[in-house]
């Protein structure tokens, strides 16, 4: 694992980066909590997702958006937090070559604009949103949500409860062929005390089942050719 500094629009973006391990391998780009309630890429939830990733064979990069820990500028109201994911996610696409798959994965208030960022960038294959804040930000804007991905909440979550997502969820369309799954850890709440191992098994079960489903795909198209 790398230490970058990433000239980004701000200045600075101090971040972590893992190469991928061959050519053409998926990359993911991690996103951290809220900067307000001392959210940074160090956080242990964005540590796990990152390993995850980097366990499976993807490139990873997890960064500190401005105004966190060595990144430059300040906190924007999530309007400067999206220009930062949307600058690093191409730079991180263009230090890999011809990346097989993209995903994008957040926790909290990262996993909003994992979300947010899906809408702008059509390349991003899959994501996991963990406990998106869906009481303090409204979800209408994926309309239709462009990709498949995961949506985990903890039935214990008083900041972000499982039926404030449920609700918010109502309101999305999903693009044709694309599911947004949703899943729920029993006794977790919003910082997930003694259950971050649950959670990552149940999303890197969900990673590698997608994984499997696009190699089969590839698979059943080969032999159609």
């Amino acid at each position: 694992m790398a230490e970058l500094i990433i000239p980004g629009p701000q200045g600075r973006i101090e971040a972590r980066y893992t190469e991928p391990p061959y050519e053409g391998a998926p990359i993911a780009l991690i996103l951290h909590p809220h900067p307000k309630a001392g959210g940074t890429m160090q956080d242990p939830i964005t540590i796990m997702l990152y390993q995850m990733f980097e366990r499976h064979g993807f490139g990873v990069l997890r960064y500190n958006s401005r105004g966190v820990g060595r990144s430059q500028g300040q906190y924007d109201q999530g309007v400067g937090e999206l220009e930062d994911a949307a600058y690093v996610l191409d730079y991180v696409e263009n230090l890999s070559e011809s990346p097989r798959f993209v995903w994008c994965a957040g926790y909290s208030f990262g996993a909003w604009i994992t979300l947010q960022l899906l809408m702008r960038r059509p390349e991003i294959d899959g994501f996991l949103a963990v406990s998106p804040p869906a009481n303090h930000y409204d979800l209408s804007f994926l309309a239709p949500c462009p990709a498949s991905g995961l949506i985990v909440s903890g039935d214990s979550d008083s900041i972000s409860s499982p039926e404030d997502v449920e609700r918010a969820l109502t309101k999305v369309r999903v693009q044709k062929g694309e599911q947004i799954d949703r899943a729920r850890i029993k006794g977790a709440n919003h910082f997930y005390q003694d259950k971050r191992e649950e959670l990552i098994g149940l999303c890197e079960e969900y990673l590698l089942q997608r994984l499997a489903d696009a190699e089969e795909k590839l698979r059943l198209e080969a032999e159609k050719d």
